[in-house]
């Protein structure tokens, strides 16, 4: 795996657990480990052994850029249909309010906008490189 491909996932991760301490912070929206109850916080925790997978699968050299292509545009469709849209669990208006101040909750949608931002970018990326390897082999770009 490339240098970038590198730094997106570790970026993109280092978001997506910002995202998850921001829920903590607020209270709302949590789930088990947090609480009694299961919750899309709770199943998107599985994305944290998928992403350790990737890495080791990364490393052996038997995962590339489609991996990552396909668990970034699930992370991505996850994150942003639970957020946005006419089926989210928890609309920004449920970020912003339990923030005392009106900049900590815009800090928090801030911060999900960049994290859906980057698992958009990682997955054109890895898409894109994913490709290329398709069609010239692992000797290709």
């Amino acid at each position: 795996m490339n240098t970038r491909l590198w730094l997106l996932v570790v970026i993109t991760t280092v978001f997506s657990v910002g995202h998850h301490l921001d829920h903590i912070i607020r209270g709302n929206h949590v789930g088990w480990p947090v609480s009694d109850v299961v919750t899309p916080f709770t199943w998107s925790l599985g994305f944290y052994p998928v992403i350790l997978l990737g890495i080791l699968l990364s490393r052996r050299g038997t995962a590339g850029p489609g991996y990552w292509a396909v668990l970034t545009a699930a992370g991505f469709l996850f994150v942003g249909l639970a957020h946005f849209g006419p089926v989210a669990v928890e609309p920004p208006a449920d970020i912003l309010a339990p923030y005392g101040s009106a900049a900590a909750g815009r800090l928090a949608i801030g911060w999900l906008i960049a994290f859906l931002a980057l698992l958009l970018a990682s997955c054109m990326y890895s898409a894109r490189r994913w490709l290329a390897l398709r069609r010239t082999g692992p000797a290709g770009p």
